[in-house]
């Protein structure tokens, strides 16, 4: 079915332009409209999110499938257990969870073959101020990698750049970003390490990168300190932080030039200094976090003209200060050398009048004719409360001014914020939406803007998908993205991409196929018997066979105007264990709030869509069960 256009009430929000509001009379009509096939096991009613159940391909046998990884000839690469990874970590932590769970605990270096800097011959630049007994004493192992990104280069579609977390501690969430990157589409994976530049920080994380037009690489970065206490706990104490010659916390970007090859070719400083976007040293009260980066690429406009914002940097982040979380743009312009003109002032974003002060999640996209889009996440009540509103704003003017927010989705049930995560596990999410442009007008003249998140309103994970063609004025009805035929199971983390055709891709972690079985090949290699201990799993243990526990990566295909093409793919060639090396957020003694990550990276290029997800399982380079980097290739429709 095509899209459906809803009536709408405009509201007004504090004197600016906003969008619309669904009328629910409306959208109970429209929801009727679609067919659903026999046998559908929820349908939308008064108790779930609008959506929820509406299914337009149809809902598909686990057989099914499973069958599709090999059917559509989907390919998996390991590529972060292909190498080893070592830096010298700024606070080490010296706990071991181990053996339930594959936990190691932080190890001494055996040997790195990045070919990065590992800190072996002595602190980092940028740890010369530490305090001691700071920094390590030694270079450390980097075990696990969640939380990813994936980006391919707009001048050579074989050339792609990942990015993840980089774990030397998943017990005491210990890491900075690293990279990894391919010139031939993804087979292999030569080059890879820490981004250099911010190692005297504690933590370096949410990895997000973006190409510019001459074809440099921009890592975004968010690094903080914080030091242990004796029980394991994170500390932040202004004043007593470990590295007092640099800020506590800070946004900021490092540079891969166009050509770079060798695992240490990146720019990290601006005008002398680490390239800092924002930096705050008031600790708790004033802490940025959830960066995102774009750029906008278009020379020209589809009039002809030139672009005034050609090769402009969007870097957009929330700061909560003590009074809730506020939005923000900062933006630059990109030199064809890799360097950048000064970051402007920040700029706050647009968020509902009426509404809590509590705005996060910014992902930044900008469509063919320059006009810069964000999604925003309002919390209605608390942070970590039930329902979350889903907003939009945008900017035709190069980020100065902005217009919104348009409403996209209101009361969306949240997936699990804190401990003990999902059900039968105790792993936790965080994001509970992705954004995307696409790049075909539309019949109303605009280019299309796609909004999927994810509900919990069934009290099961579904990934909900609507669109806009009129720049937020209107949304079309949710459709449920996930056609698995047990309702009871948990979808989660979706993440948008568009390719150059119009080809929308809603990637997502997927959990409708049971762990292995007992005595299968498949459950040695999925390392099931390193689960022994699990405070929120009432079945037994290890969880052989069982049910909503074990994870693979799923992929739906849409035309631009949402028309699915096909069913859910596998992108999984086999199912993982979350409870393995899981890195613990809170504390090593808290065995309820466990993280993989918030997003993980999605992209298409060339004809294909690639993907880098979590993986624990052992493809015979990965014995330790260690959270790894998995890039899934498969051809776009």
């Amino acid at each position: 079915m095509g899209r459906v256009m809803l009536g709408a009430t405009p509201a007004a929000i504090g004197g600016q332009e906003v969008g619309y509001t669904r009328r629910g009379v409306i959208g109970a009509v429209i929801a009727s409209l679609f067919a659903f096939t026999p046998g559908t096991a929820i349908s939308p009613a008064a108790t779930l999110d609008p959506g929820v159940g509406n299914v337009p391909q149809g809902l598909q046998s686990d057989a099914d499938y499973a069958a599709s990884y090999a059917a559509r000839s989907v390919t998996n690469v390991f590529v972060t257990s292909q190498q080893v990874s070592c830096y010298r970590p700024e606070v080490p932590l010296a706990v071991n969870n181990g053996p339930n769970g594959g936990y190691t605990g932080e190890s001494p270096c055996p040997g790195a073959t990045t070919g990065e800097d590992t800190g072996a011959a002595g602190p980092y630049p940028t740890q010369v101020g530490s305090r001691s007994p700071y920094p390590a004493s030694t270079s450390m192992l980097v075990t696990d990698h969640s939380e990813s990104d994936l980006r391919v280069d707009p001048l050579n579609p074989s050339h792609l750049i990942g990015s993840s977390k980089w774990f030397t501690s998943a017990e005491g969430y210990n890491h900075l970003v690293g990279f990894y990157e391919s010139w031939d589409g993804g087979k292999t994976w030569p080059v890879m390490g820490h981004v250099p530049g911010y190692e005297g920080f504690t933590d370096n994380t949410d990895p997000v990168g973006a190409f510019d037009a001459f074809g440099n690489y921009y890592q975004a970065l968010l690094p903080y300190q914080f030091f242990y206490d004796k029980g394991g706990h994170k500390k932040y104490e202004v004043g007593n932080e470990p590295n007092p010659s640099i800020p506590n916390e800070a946004v900021a970007v490092a540079v891969r030039p166009h050509g770079a090859k060798g695992p240490r070719d990146w720019i990290t400083t601006h005008n002398g200094q680490p390239d800092y976007v924002f930096t705050t040293n008031a600790g708790l009260g004033q802490e940025p976090d959830k960066e995102w980066i774009t750029i906008d690429r278009n020379k020209k406009l589809p009039n002809g003209s030139p672009n005034p914002n050609y090769n402009r940097i969007y870097m957009m982040y929330v700061n909560f200060n003590g009074n809730g979380s506020k939005p923000y743009v900062q933006t630059a312009v990109a030199h064809q050398d890799g360097t950048h003109s000064d970051w402007t002032a920040p700029v706050l974003l647009p968020t509902s009048s009426g509404a809590t002060n509590n705005n996060t999640y910014l992902f930044p996209h900008v469509d063919p004719a320059g006009v810069v889009y964000t999604s925003i996440i309002n919390y209605v009540s608390a942070h970590g409360s039930c329902c979350v509103d889903v907003l939009m704003d945008y900017s035709k003017d190069g980020g100065v001014t902005w217009i919104g927010p348009s409403l996209v989705a209101s009361g969306v049930q949240t997936p699990p914020l804190s401990g003990p995560g999902y059900a039968n596990t105790t792993f936790e999410d965080g994001i509970e939406e992705t954004f995307a442009v696409g790049n075909h007008r539309s019949d109303q003249g605009h280019y299309p803007i796609y909004v999927a998140y994810e509900s919990k309103s069934s009290g099961f994970g579904n990934i909900l998908l609507t669109a806009s063609y009129d720049q937020g004025a209107t949304w079309t009805f949710p459709i449920q993205v996930n056609d698995n035929s047990d309702p009871n199971v948990d979808e989660f983390q979706p993440n948008l991409a568009v390719g150059p055709d119009g080809t929308v891709s809603v990637n997502f972690y997927d959990r409708r196929l049971a762990c292995p079985a007992a005595g299968t090949t498949d459950a040695v290699n999925a390392g099931l018997a390193l689960d022994q201990r699990n405070a929120n799993y009432s079945g037994s243990l290890p969880p052989y066979g069982a049910t909503d526990y074990c994870i693979h990566s799923s992929v739906q295909f849409y035309t631009a105007n949402l028309a699915p093409k096909s069913s859910n793919i596998r992108l999984t060639a086999h199912n993982w264990d979350p409870q393995l090396n899981s890195p613990f957020r809170s504390c090593p003694c808290n065995p309820l709030d466990t993280f993989l990550g918030d997003y993980f990276g999605n992209d298409i290029a060339g004809g294909f869509d690639y993907s880098t997800f979590i993986s624990t399982y052992d493809d015979g380079t990965n014995p330790q069960h260690y959270q790894q980097q998995v890039v899934a290739t498969i051809a776009v429709p």
